[in-house]
């Protein structure tokens, strides 16, 4: 048996439009990464889907489980804070791990990697 029914109007209505709004970004940033052509802008659509999308679901989840249980309930902010941080890092090592690949297969749509710096590249004129 489910205990929404025991859920406020007011709780209701709130979790509801908490819940579209996560899912309405979430798919957003889903068509986001259907329509960019490489993988490179494909990395940016999904990041912020996830992010906002599931903030805003955490954030529903967090009002009725609380008017549920008649206390706060803040589990989902561990939830939150763990999505926020792992995201952008894993799509940043990603991104960097496509780059090394391209790089090494001399795909020419990659700009090449800059020589550090004091080194003479060969055919450059030297002072």
């Amino acid at each position: 048996m489910s205990h929404i029914a025991e859920l406020p109007l007011w709780a209701s209505v709130l979790v509801s439009i908490f819940l579209l709004i996560g899912a309405g970004l979430t798919l957003i940033g889903s068509f986001g990464f259907y329509r960019l052509g490489s993988f490179y802008d494909r990395l940016h659509a999904p990041t912020l889907g996830t992010s906002w999308g599931a903030a805003a679901i955490l954030i529903a989840s967090m009002i009725c489980f609380s008017v549920l249980q008649s206390r706060p309930v803040f589990h989902e902010l561990l939830i939150g804070i763990f999505i926020t941080i792992t995201t952008p890092v894993t799509l940043m090592l990603l991104g960097r791990a496509a780059l090394y690949r391209d790089r090494a297969e001399g795909n020419p749509e990659v700009p090449a990697m800059d020589p550090p710096k004091g080194v003479i590249e060969p055919g450059a004129a030297q002072e």
